[in-house]
């Protein structure tokens, strides 16, 4: 009988020790064919990928392709780094990443801020915010945490009045006051730029904004300031945040640069938080 117990505890500690290898070789670092670190990164197209291709050279130097995958949703970035298929992802600020983890159970962190993208009311009907006439529709997204920060700047705009203290948790239900009957319609946030011949004003993201060709800084009805605290980070998974890798790439992302970058190819429409 113990020789029998004997022979099922070594082979449990067998199989602990594979395990334990299998573990190791999931969280290796993967190379290239020329020996460089893969680093795999989500981002909605604009601006996101287009800043990050930006330091793909310099990151080159530093050992490591940067290989960047689209996204043109709020939802699947976040699902493909928790589930492994990502290293990082780039086009959320943290009140969305907060939400997202508590809604979903996961554990994405932020690794570092790069910029804010501040958000606008956009329209094809009307030319100033106090021209929306008794009943008119506005589109803002669906999402908890964007659809609060819409109402917010409805809120500021004059438009709608909320119940005090609700801040960006705020829901259609937190309107106390709304003069002109406005009429909320909540939209998926990468589809408000197509709903603007549908509606007669949509609150979007300037992200989606920039993508469809809309200038914030021209465009807007209204739009919020450089003080919004919704900065964009690279989210990763928790324990990643310090990877040399993952540190590499924000350091090249809050660089001088980059900084440039920004400033000169979206005139003031994106604004570096660093």
């Amino acid at each position: 009988m113990k020789k029998v117990l004997l022979v099922i505890a070594a082979l449990i500690a067998m199989m602990a020790v594979f395990a334990g290898c299998g573990s190791n070789n999931q969280q290796a670092v993967k190379k290239d064919s020329s020996g460089k670190i893969i680093l795999k990164v989500g981002a909605t197209p604009v601006p996101h990928a287009e800043i990050l291709e930006q330091v793909k050279p310099e990151l080159a130097k530093e050992g490591i392709d940067l290989q960047i995958k689209e996204f043109n949703d709020y939802v699947q970035p976040n699902l493909a780094l928790n589930d492994g298929e990502l290293d990082a992802n780039f086009f959320q600020h943290l009140p969305y990443l907060k939400n997202f983890d508590a809604e979903h159970n996961m554990q994405l962190v932020s690794a570092g801020g790069i910029h804010i993208e501040p958000m606008g009311v956009y329209s094809h009907k009307i030319k100033k915010i106090n021209e929306l006439k008794d009943g008119a529709e506005i589109a803002i997204p669906n999402d908890p945490t964007n659809g609060g920060r819409a109402l917010l700047l409805l809120q500021q705009a004059g438009i709608i009045k909320l119940k005090d203290g609700v801040g960006v948790k705020a829901t259609v239900q937190d309107i106390t006051s709304n003069p002109k009957h406005i009429k909320i319609d909540e939209i998926e946030a990468a589809q408000l730029p197509r709903s603007l011949d549908d509606v007669d004003a949509a609150v979007i993201n300037t992200n989606f904004a920039v993508q469809a060709n809309l200038v914030p800084t021209k465009d807007a009805l209204v739009i919020e300031g450089a003080s919004s605290p919704y900065v964009n980070i690279i989210a990763v998974r928790k324990g990643d945040e310090n990877k040399p890798a993952i540190k590499k790439l924000v350091k090249a992302l809050q660089s001088e640069k980059i900084k440039k970058f920004i400033e000169t190819k979206y005139k003031g429409a994106i604004i570096p938080a660093f």
